[in-house]
Parts: C-alpha cells; sequence; structure tokens
C-alpha cells in the first residue's frame, strides 16, 4: 500500500466516525418526523410535539445536515483540495449550528419535561444550548476579523456540542443493558456526561493543535535571529569596505 493511499484513508478516519456517530439521531429524527408527517398514534411521550411541532421539526431539520457536513470539515486534505467549498460550507455550517442551538433552547423552554426529566437536565440542556450558540457567534466574528485559528477553534466546540446526541446513545446504552432505564438523576448525569466527552475531545485537539503551532513558532524564532545577525554582520562588512570620508 502506498504512502498516498495511507495518508487518504487516514484523512477520513475522522469524518468516517463523526458521520456514524451521527447516523443514530439522525435515524430516530427522521422517524420523528415521519411520526409526526404520517398521523401516528399520539402517546404520552409525543404528544408535546404533536401540540407544537414547529420546534422539534426545524430542530430535526437543520441538525442532521449540521452533523453530517460538519463532518467534511475534520478531514485536512480534502479542505486543502476543496477550499471554495470549505469556505462555503462553513458559512452554511455556521447558520445551521446556530439554528441547531437556537431550536434546542426553544424546545428545551416550549415543551413539557418528558418523563424522567427534571431540573438539573433543565439546567443542563440550557446551559450547553446558550454554550453551543455563543461558540458559533464567537466563531463568526473570529472570521470577520480574520482570526482562523480562533474560528476554527470555536468551530469545532460548537460542533462538538451539537454532536452530543450521538455520544449520549453511547453513554445510555450500558446503562440501560446493565441496570435498566435511568432514573431522573442518572439520566442528567449521562445526558451530560455526553456533551461534556464531546467538549473534552474538542479541547484536547484544540490544545494539541496549538502545541504544534507553538513549537513550529519556537524553531521559526531560533532561526530568525541567525539570519538578522548574518545580515547585520554583511552590512558592518560592507561599510567598513567603503572608503572614509576625510574629517573636517
Amino acid at each position: 500500500m502506498s504512502a498516498k493511499t495511507q495518508s487518504g484513508r487516514s484523512d477520513w478516519r475522522i469524518p468516517a466516525m463523526l458521520i456514524v456517530l451521527s447516523i443514530v439521531p439522525a435515524i430516530f429524527g427522521t422517524v420523528r418526523l415521519v411520526e409526526l408527517g404520517g398521523g401516528a398514534e399520539i402517546t404520552p411521550a409525543n404528544a408535546r410535539f404533536f401540540e407544537n411541532p414547529f420546534p422539534v421539526a426545524l430542530h430535526i431539520l437543520v441538525v442532521i445536515p449540521y452533523g453530517i457536513v460538519g463532518a467534511f470539515q475534520f478531514a485536512p486534505g480534502f479542505r486543502r483540495r476543496n477550499r471554495g467549498w470549505h469556505r462555503a460550507a462553513g458559512r452554511v455550517l455556521a447558520l445551521l449550528g446556530l439554528a441547531a442551538a437556537l431550536t434546542g433552547l426553544w424546545m428545551t423552554l416550549a415543551y413539557p419535561w418528558p418523563d424522567g426529566d427534571g431540573e438539573v437536565l433543565y439546567v443542563i440542556r440550557l446551559v450547553f444550548g446558550s454554550a453551543m450558540a455563543v461558540s458559533i457567534v464567537l466563531a463568526i466574528r473570529a472570521i470577520r476579523r480574520g482570526d482562523f485559528v480562533s474560528h476554527g477553534a470555536w468551530m469545532m466546540r460548537g460542533y462538538a456540542i451539537g454532536l452530543g446526541a450521538g455520544t449520549q446513545v453511547l453513554t445510555h446504552l450500558p446503562w440501560f443493558i446493565l441496570v435498566g432505564k435511568p432514573g431522573e438523576s442518572s439520566r442528567a448525569f449521562l445526558m451530560g456526561a455526553g456533551w461534556v466527552i464531546n467538549l473534552l475531545v474538542a479541547e484536547w485537539i484544540i490544545r494539541r493543535r496549538q502545541s504544534r503551532r507553538a513549537v513550529r513558532a519556537s524553531v521559526a524564532g531560533v532561526r530568525a535571529p541567525d539570519g538578522v545577525l548574518s545580515s547585520a554582520l554583511e552590512w558592518d562588512r560592507r561599510r567598513e569596505a567603503q572608503p572614509t570620508e576625510p574629517t573636517p
């Protein structure tokens, strides 16, 4: 296998994982849309959505493309080869991410709590929904002033929060298998853990990139004085070689 092929596969490894992480909530969201559009049986679990379907429908419609399209921004080689696509997709993702955060907050405030939710989870939803919206706004402000590094970091944080539903499937699954249906406190913990895990991974990636940039900058800083010093010495040698004017 050639090095180019290995590099190409590595370039798509993270986007593929992110897409897989987005698939399960995308499937559940699609099922929810079909229920709302097809007149499914109203139950205590979905009655709130039938009473006010617009927030949840809009949330699903923006979250699904946000998770899938956003995954392609984590393929460095693809971004370099398609810079126009990267910029266009970034604009769309900023709008989708902001819409996802605001509709998530809308649902939290508008819908009655389902069975198993409580005050703690209510506050957690508000905190992370607000954090996602703020992250997208800061990312937009950063790119407008040409700060690409901060823009990428804030977009990554917003994406990490937006992908929380996929990680929450993973945090809930072992609990369902080993313990059963979580109670109010355990559900709040498992939901919060999904967002926290994603943010920790995002921060690790951001700090790692910053560390690499710092190393490159320090190497460049070590080389720069040598060039400056040699130029200064050459200038001194040329000045000394020139004939001097007599003093008055």
